[in-house]
């Protein structure tokens, strides 16, 4: 396709690239309707445009999202798809349908740099960052597919003669999004903008390992909801399964946290934390948890760890992951155990790892790699 990616643009940017070819900045607004709202994938059937209009657009532009390798459903409805990004690289999407919701997980990289030691995707290494067409083109995908995906009624604000797939996003696919600033920041600006998707604040979640500086500027830029990727309750051990935290260690983490609860669109932070047999299950940390997140107004959420070939862990039993979970509720902690969505199909927390071969080696590395059991998703 020829010309630029208009899915590429937020409403400032589209609004720039309107004016650039001559024309009045609500045309903008125009086009983020049919483009966000209406699905429209042709300049031609956009009928309130000037046909001028539609030449300019024909000639330097296109709209255009990642396609489809495959597409699949777990027995829970959980539905899977590899998205192709080009060069043999793909990227995995997964919507989780509820009764009240329907939630859909994105990808913001292929691969992850991060290298969470009990992450599949990060196994395979790192090969780039998304553009902001192929991070908002899933969800552009998913909406206006033309075929069911479990809808949901709309909510009487949207009327009662729409219907919308997706309430919920969550940026907790494969890679780090904060790594990716430049292009999540507009992707956000769209799920959020009136013209495009109308999400709430809310129901928008960015997920990150713990990249402190970048916390501090989505909190001014784009507050949305914030979940962190915690995993371990003291430096010794987080440094072993979040590398990342050699660099940004729990202590500034948490300030981070607490700064970013200024201008949050909810009242608390979301903590994940992977529930990995012997390693950061017992009462002590437990115990550990409560006191390191004493001063910030928090949820846990805990994660059965999800199983993928050769990663050395396994799954803490469901009797202890009770016990951790009543630990941290008898301490006045939110404390929610996620139920395990889609792993017959590998689309389950921490699964995600796309057709993508491991160019880093990473794999042969983290294979090496040993956990001592004393010490203490992505």
């Amino acid at each position: 396709m020829s010309g630029v990616n208009l899915l590429n643009f937020d409403a400032d940017q589209l609004a720039a690239f309107v004016g650039s070819l001559g024309e009045k900045p609500f045309r903008a607004r125009q086009l983020l309707r049919w483009i966000h709202r209406r699905g429209a994938r042709e300049f031609d059937a956009m009928s309130d445009l000037a046909k001028s209009l539609r030449a300019k657009l024909s000639q330097q532009a296109h709209i255009g999202c990642p396609s489809v390798l495959s597409d699949v459903i777990a027995a829970d409805g959980t539905r899977k798809w590899l998205l192709d990004v080009g060069l043999g690289n793909a990227i995995e999407a997964v919507f989780i349908p509820e009764e009240d919701r329907g939630t859909l997980c994105m990808s913001t990289q292929a691969g992850c740099a991060v290298n969470c030691v009990f992450c599949s995707t990060g196994r395979q290494g790192f090969n780039r960052n998304l553009t902001t067409a192929e991070i908002v083109g899933q969800l552009w995908m998913v909406e206006h597919s033309g075929e069911p995906v479990a809808a949901r009624p709309a909510t009487e604000s949207e009327g009662r003669a729409s219907m919308r797939t997706v309430s919920n996003v969550v940026l907790m696919g494969m890679g780090e999004p904060l790594q990716n600033y430049d292009a999540v920041l507009p992707a956000l600006r769209l799920m959020l903008d009136d013209n495009a998707y109308g999400l709430s604040r809310r129901r928008v979640t960015v997920s990150t390992s713990g990249m402190v500086p970048l916390i501090d500027r989505l909190a001014v830029d784009c507050p949305v909801a914030l979940a962190v990727s915690l995993h371990a309750s003291n430096d010794a051990l987080r440094d072993t399964l979040v590398p990342l935290n050699k660099k940004y260690p729990l202590r500034e983490l948490l300030a981070a946290c607490s700064r970013y609860l200024r201008t949050a669109p909810r009242d608390f932070i979301t903590f994940e934390y992977v529930m990995l047999d012997g390693i950061n299950d017992s009462d002590q940390h437990a115990a550990e948890l409560v006191a390191l997140v004493a001063d910030v107004p928090c949820k846990f959420n805990l994660i059965p760890f999800n199983p993928f070939p050769e990663s050395g862990f396994e799954r803490s039993s469901g009797q202890r992951i009770r016990a951790f979970a009543q630990h941290l509720a008898d301490a006045g902690i939110v404390t929610t155990t996620r139920r395990t969505r889609g792993d017959d199909i590998d689309a389950a927390c921490g699964q995600l790892a796309g057709d993508i071969r491991d160019r880093t080696r990473v794999g042969d590395r983290t294979a090496r790699r040993v956990i001592p059991l004393t010490a203490s998703a992505h």
